[in-house]
């Protein structure tokens, strides 16, 4: 076992993610009472005392990934200058999307618009102003800052570990602050902040995800969505990711991408066909006029004077999201690296940032409105009183088409939300395993069927801490979320920092000669893998080497 951890893991890492994970869910099983309350002082405590630094540091973010973008800094490769992506456009976007938003999606395309809409922040609810708001509060929550949240990690990432040749894990980004601490506790510490991080906001999709499949299935078949089939969905469901991981990420996570986004768009099309199509078309552009018109204003209100309704909306809506993205970051962050080798940060960033910011748009037009467009027209709906797991199914049964199509479509948004919560799993396993293998991005599965497995406990606990403390199950998985995204907040202020310490140091003049050899980074991670302290400084394998040569030896039309 020693000499297995070793060769495989990064043993600080690995077993102190390992053990606090492990930890939290017994003291979940003993006492979800208590896990309940100290987790709620904890969230007290953060909402009101560091809400400025989530909003100040998201929106700086935005500000930041644009520069890059738009500066001289973009022609940087992620990788040695002469390399090439490994995914083509449509199979890279897919997997990106899928993991970077996923089921939260599914989840509040209609709920969020319906809540924004009945109780806004400030101003008299369930007006046509208020509408417009619900829509603009809704694009701003998923539009530019999530994105520019997990580019910040993933740009950071795929820099220093495919063109510096640093191992591929969170604390190799703050090797410009830190040297080569990187490789000792305070580099440890940064990644086992990850792993807990990247656990609990997937624990908050996968529960999320649990609550509504339940909801469908009650829905569908009468079946109870009590906490206890919540818990056998995500447990379920696990088992659908665990065969993902065994099948690896061409065959496993990329088809499975795939199939979700095809699902995804279908189900989008039925709404925007069978829903109120002209006035989707016209409200798409006022929604987005909307949002880039107050994006300055939101990105920087904290709604010191609007009272104590506007404090509170804040927190259970910005300060939740920004904290569940946050703690995402190393997932999907390092995700986006793992598959943008040979990408240049202008289409990196241009791709992470306006490709999926437009199809979210565009779903939550067609869904939001949707739903508002009934209100509107019925301030008696029943969507004003659905739970937010089961606002979806009761828009879909709305919809003016025969009973058993609108069966169908329920039956086709479940299987999406069972696809987004595989490709979400199965993606974390692969990241935290990264993360706790000291850096190799081609994991062993065993390891990854480990983490996939915990996962899916931690949603599961979390469940069950929101119900037996007597609180909703969403509001536990909220306060996870924050709780989990307030460390890793200010790691991703150091990385930022650190990468821009980095691009300016390139010789932009003679950038190949500035340059090591091609591949030198990666044979130089290769011959660390190999050494004696492999766990902790291998960033590739050999076959990565040799495909780089192969694509490097042939010719421009076999290329």
């Amino acid at each position: 076992m020693r000499e297995y951890l070793k060769q495989h893991t990064n043993p600080p890492v690995f077993i102190g993610a390992a053990v606090v994970v492990l930890a939290f869910l017994a003291w979940g099983v003993i006492a979800p009472s208590n896990v309940s309350s100290v987790a709620g002082a904890v969230n007290d405590e953060i909402t009101s005392n560091f809400e400025w630094l989530y909003i100040f540091s998201a929106s700086v973010f935005v500000i930041f990934v644009l520069y890059l973008m738009l500066s001289r800094y973009g022609s940087i490769r992620l990788g040695p200058n002469d390399s090439t992506p490994e995914y083509g456009n449509l199979s890279w976007f897919a997997m990106l999307f899928t993991a970077g938003m996923g089921i939260g999606l599914v989840f509040y395309a209609v709920s969020e618009p319906v809540t924004h809409f009945l109780t806004p922040p400030t101003g008299e609810g369930g007006t046509p102003e208020a509408a417009r708001n619900a829509m603009m509060y809704t694009f701003y929550h998923w539009g530019l800052h999530p994105w520019a949240i997990y580019i910040v990690l993933g740009s950071a990432l795929g820099y220093f570990s495919f063109r510096r040749g640093l191992p591929l894990r969170p604390a190799a980004a703050l090797y410009p602050l830190i040297g080569d601490r990187i490789y000792r506790w305070p580099g440890a510490l940064v990644d086992v902040l990850a792993v807990f991080g990247t656990l609990f906001g997937l624990a908050t999709s996968l529960g999320i995800g649990g609550q509504q499949v339940g909801a469908g299935l009650n829905t569908l078949f009468g079946v109870p969505n009590t906490t206890f089939v919540q818990v056998i969905i995500i447990l379920a469901i696990t088992a659908v990711a665990v065969t993902s991981v065994m099948l690896g990420i061409d065959k496993g996570i990329r088809n499975l991408s795939l199939a979700n986004l095809w699902l995804a768009l279908a189900l989008m099309l039925f709404v925007f066909v069978f829903g109120p199509t002209r006035d989707l078309i016209n409200v798409l552009a006022t929604n987005v006029g909307s949002y880039v018109q107050e994006l300055p204003m939101l990105s920087f209100e904290t709604f010191p004077n609007g009272g104590e309704q506007a404090q509170s909306w804040q927190a259970s809506w910005t300060l939740f999201y920004w904290g569940w993205w946050i703690s995402w970051s190393p997932f999907v962050g390092m995700f986006l690296a793992r598959i943008s080798y040979g990408r240049t940060l202008r289409s990196f960033i241009a791709g992470a940032l306006f490709a999926p910011v437009g199809a979210s748009m565009v779903w939550l037009t067609i869904f939001g409105n949707s739903a508002l467009d009934a209100l509107l027209s019925n301030s008696d709906n029943p969507l004003a009183d659905a739970a937010p797991e089961k606002s979806i199914y009761v828009l879909l049964e709305q919809l003016p088409v025969a009973g058993f199509v609108a069966t169908i479509a329920s039956v086709v948004a479940i299987l999406v939300v069972v696809l987004f919560f595989a490709t979400s799993s199965d993606s974390g396993s692969l990241v935290v395993d990264i993360l706790t293998n000291g850096g190799d991005p081609n994991p062993k599965w065993q390891q990854r069927l480990f983490w996939a497995v915990l996962e899916g406990l931690v949603a599961a606990v979390l469940l069950i801490v929101g119900a037996v403390s007597g609180t909703s199950a969403l509001s536990a998985l909220q306060t996870a979320s924050i709780v989990a995204g307030l460390p890793f907040c200010i790691v991703l202020i150091l990385m930022a920092i650190g990468l821009s310490m980095s691009v300016r140091s390139e010789d932009f003049q003679r950038l190949r000669v500035a340059e090591p050899p091609p591949y030198a980074g990666l044979r130089a991670a290769a011959q660390r893998k190999a050494g004696p302290n492999a766990a902790v400084d291998g960033s590739t394998t050999e076959q990565h080497v040799e495909a780089e040569e192969r694509r490097d030896n042939s010719t421009p039309a076999d290329t």
